[in-house]
């Protein structure tokens, strides 16, 4: 880079609360930012899951820079034990943040493509010292470009949802039956929501938290006087072993134990029915415009009314495709990163702590952090994130010794636990603030779960 590069911005892609982190420790180390945020408000993904309450509590969702940055407004940090759902953790929190940052964020601004100043992904000469050039369309649909110095990506996943299809593409069908699936864990204080699933059966096709989330909600809704007749077909891709459950009792996370205790139950009770090592190949419509799913072995499920996927989310790359990116051939997760998120082998509580050398690319200057630098693992933790933004803006500063330097240390049994199936906020604050050990005596299935993602 040289001086005249230097004073350009680093652009951050995403007012999420990884991208309004990464702001917030570029100004800690006076690095301007401009966020630019494709929502008319800040954590626009987040509030999409706003019903949904989060695995971790206050403490450990909240940037210490962040923190200090708000400090002068007079702004407090909720009970670190507290636990927030979606809604609180924008509204009490990212939006705060933004509205501090000011000028510093532009909303309505959808980024449709990042390059280098006059050179293409084959150019070599001089690339790393060109700036970056983001093309965006602002609010009222006029293209607009912006130069960098750098550029952080912390757009997530969110947008891009998993298909049904057992192949990774949409099943035959799925996109013309998009009027009868969902890709959320539905809100069912959503009235509209609520009369959708009520009285209906919903197929829920997933094997995680969030597939054992909505089943709870069903279940849930199954048993008042206007849910009566709900019925969901669990719909996974494996076989049910000791482990498709989860540790129960016995987790080591109460909360993802409670998760799967209330999928069992739904099963158990009668909520709902199993249907094991079914793949889906392709969605068809009867006579009466239900949903038939075919398996890739030929199996016709009986129709439901609905379908609820919940097959993990993927990376958005598209508008990245004139940079260099390395990236592992299985999770799309930068090469060095993904032998440590590999869900394999992890959890979120047993990633270890990583900053802007895991998280490079041949494209010098460019990173992608929070949910969308874990590609497809599902293991991402808002305080590794915090932490990744933490040594890039270290990293950008010249300081090479803090960004080489892990200043994040997880509690021994990790810190992917929470809220679990319960809406008791209250008996939350009451225990003592430890990640996955913190978790009330009483759990209300149902209630707004705990979700594995949203950085939580």
């Amino acid at each position: 880079m040289n001086a005249s590069t230097e004073a350009l911005p680093v652009v951050v892609i995403g007012a999420g609360p990884i991208g309004l982190a990464a702001a917030a420790r570029l100004i800690e180390r006076d690095i301007q930012p401009l966020v630019l945020e494709a929502g008319p408000t800040a954590a626009t993904a987040v509030r999409d899951w706003s019903h949904v309450r989060l695995f971790s509590p206050w403490s450990e969702v909240v940037d210490p820079a962040a923190e200090k940055l708000l400090a002068p407004t007079g702004w407090v940090r909720p009970n670190g034990a507290g636990y927030p759902s979606g809604g609180d953790w924008a509204d009490l929190y990212l939006q705060p943040l933004a509205d501090v940052l000011g000028e510093k964020v532009r909303y309505n601004a959808t980024v449709t493509g990042v390059s280098r100043t006059g050179r293409d992904r084959i150019v070599d000469a001089d690339r790393d010292t060109q700036p970056f050039v983001i093309h965006y369309t602002g609010p009222d649909g006029t293209e607009q470009r912006i130069h960098a110095r750098a550029v952080i990506d912390a757009s997530g996943t969110w947008a891009t949802p998993s298909p049904a299809g057992g192949s990774g593409l949409p099943a035959l069908g799925e996109m013309a039956a998009a009027d009868r699936i969902s890709y959320r864990i539905p809100d069912l204080k959503d009235p509209a929501v609520r009369a959708r699933y009520a009285g209906k059966r919903a197929a829920v096709i997933g094997s995680g938290a969030s597939a054992f989330t909505a089943l709870a909600y069903l279940a849930d809704l199954a048993k008042t006087d206007d849910g009566r007749g709900t019925h969901a077909v669990w719909i996974l891709r494996r076989g049910i072993s000791g482990s498709t459950f989860g540790g129960g009792e016995a987790d080591q996370l109460p909360a993802r134990g409670a998760l799967g205790l209330a999928a069992k139950a739904a099963v158990d009770d009668g909520y709902a029915d199993a249907v094991t090592g079914f793949r889906t190949d392709a969605v068809e419509r009867d006579t009466g415009g239900r949903l038939v799913l075919v398996g890739e072995d030929g199996r016709r499920l009986d129709a439901v009314d609905e379908v609820i996927v919940l097959t993990g989310l993927r990376p958005d790359l598209t508008f990245l495709d004139e940079l260099r990116l390395g990236l592992d051939e299985r999770l799309q997760a930068p090469v060095e990163l993904a032998p440590l998120i590999d869900p394999n082998q992890h959890s979120c509580g047993t990633v270890y702590p990583h900053g802007q050398a895991e998280l490079s690319h041949p494209e010098k200057g460019l990173y992608l952090v929070g949910m969308k630098s874990y590609g497809r693992a599902p293991t991402f933790l808002a305080m590794t994130g915090y932490e990744q933004v933490r040594s890039i803006a270290a990293h950008l500063a010249g300081d090479h010794e803090a960004a080489e330097r892990v200043e994040l240390t997880l509690p021994e049994t990790g810190v992917c636990g929470g809220a679990g199936l319960f809406d008791q906020p209250e008996a939350a604050e009451q225990e003592q603030s430890g990640g996955c050990c913190a978790a009330p005596a009483t759990l209300t299935i149902g209630a707004p779960a705990a979700v594995s993602y949203g950085g939580c």
